[in-house]
């Protein structure tokens, strides 16, 4: 297997990591506030109040928190494989110590396992 240009990678994945970074901060803009805030006219006690706008609300609100929790994993997946192509290791499964498939590492640039490794780790 050929060597995994890993000047082309780091390219990649420092763009990717500024597209990540960029959707955190707009959904830490997004939700500066706590909920009550957000809801504020909701939760007033006004007669007029609907359950269903809060519950509408609090669901967009939970539903930006797993966003932006999930960003904030692919950016440490990211930061690691950066470190990695630092110190040599970039594109070698972690577990059995081959080369990662190129296509493989196309798909998802921060990959740490090779295919085979990656799903019986998936399967348990």
């Amino acid at each position: 297997m050929s060597e995994v240009p890993t000047d082309r990678f780091r390219e990649v994945l420092v763009a990717e990591r500024d597209r990540v970074q960029r959707a955190i901060d707009y959904l830490h803009h997004e939700n500066s506030g706590s909920l009550e805030e957000g809801t504020g006219e909701l939760v007033s006690g006004s007669a007029d109040n609907h359950m269903g706008d809060l519950a509408t609300e609090t669901f967009d609100r939970e539903l930006d928190y797993t966003l932006e929790d999930n960003a904030e994993t692919v950016l440490a997946e990211i930061d690691a494989a950066l470190r990695r192509i630092e110190n040599g290791t970039y594109g070698t499964c972690q577990m059995c110590g081959r080369p990662i498939d190129p296509d493989r590492l196309e798909a998802r640039p921060w990959a740490t396992l090779c295919i085979d490794d990656q799903r019986r780790q998936e399967r348990g």
